[in-house]
């Protein structure tokens, strides 16, 4: 299991709040022990653009497996957001042409990816930094729950300086997204609720393992379109949302509650 790591001021300035009405998601349920409302993160496409420097890593990867083949386009990009490392080299194995281990091509991946990551560096997607410093001024646990291998993981961290409560990645759970194991997991360290959680998404299979675990998920697309259903609201940026004592709230032409 990932250590806990010890939260940080992140910098950034808190955007205004603007007047909380009721409405948005389901209020968590009354009583229970522990905090009341935690927000956990997805990191890839949600809180870090790293799908260029996966697209350049996997456009790599597939030319050492089949040189003569067409370049990765952005279907095969779509068709693996939010999945494991394992469901990567799989799909990349598909397309091979010849014979390579899948622990090798794992390796590939993930050396390209981290040097890119330890290079250049990865942008945090717009208002990332600013929420995170918002659920930390407003005293809210906050986990990270990834799909991504821990040395992924890692780097982004040491690189972002980002900082959580509990760090859950695809080491420690036995399914990764869209399973609900992450976010159970995730929920059971913070000892709070599902049902109190909010899980700030990206992707399709990152929305289901929230939902099935039972959190109050927000989702902010990124490569796959997603649409607001009951239970589940969709924003177009994290610029969008600010955290209070009870919860998340929305910007726009008026303010939404999202906590009880």
């Amino acid at each position: 299991m990932a250590p806990m790591s010890t939260p940080v001021g992140l910098g950034g300035t808190i955007p205004p709040r603007p007047p909380l009405v009721t409405g948005g998601l389901p209020a968590p349920p009354a009583g229970g022990t522990g905090p009341a409302v935690a927000v956990l993160f997805d990191m890839d496409g949600l809180l870090i653009d790293s799908e260029p420097l996966w697209l350049e890593a996997e456009r790599s990867v597939l030319a050492r497996l089949a040189p003569e083949a067409s370049s990765w386009t952005e279907s095969d990009q779509s068709a693996l957001l939010g999945g494991s490392l394992n469901r990567t080299v799989s799909y990349l194995l598909a397309l091979a042409t010849r014979p390579v281990p899948p622990e090798v091509v794992g390796e590939w991946l993930m050396a390209g990816v981290c040097d890119r990551v330890r290079r250049d560096g990865v942008p945090l997607c717009p208002g990332a930094r600013e929420l995170l410093a918002s659920v930390e001024a407003a005293g809210l646990p906050r986990a990270l729950v990834t799909s991504s291998e821990r040395r992924f993981m890692d780097t982004v961290l040491a690189r972002t300086g980002m900082r959580f409560d509990v760090l859950v990645c695809a080491e420690d759970v036995s399914a990764t997204k869209p399973d609900p194991e992450p976010y159970l997991l995730a929920a059971k360290l913070l000892a709070v609720d599902p049902a109190r959680c909010f899980a700030l998404e990206d992707s399709p299979n990152g929305v289901a393992s929230a939902q099935a675990a039972g959190c109050r998920v927000i989702a902010v697309p990124s490569l796959a379109p997603i649409e607001a259903a009951p239970g589940l609201m969709v924003v177009r940026s994290l610029l969008e949302l600010a955290a209070g004592p009870a919860g998340l709230v929305v910007s726009g032409d008026s303010g939404i509650v999202l906590g009880g």
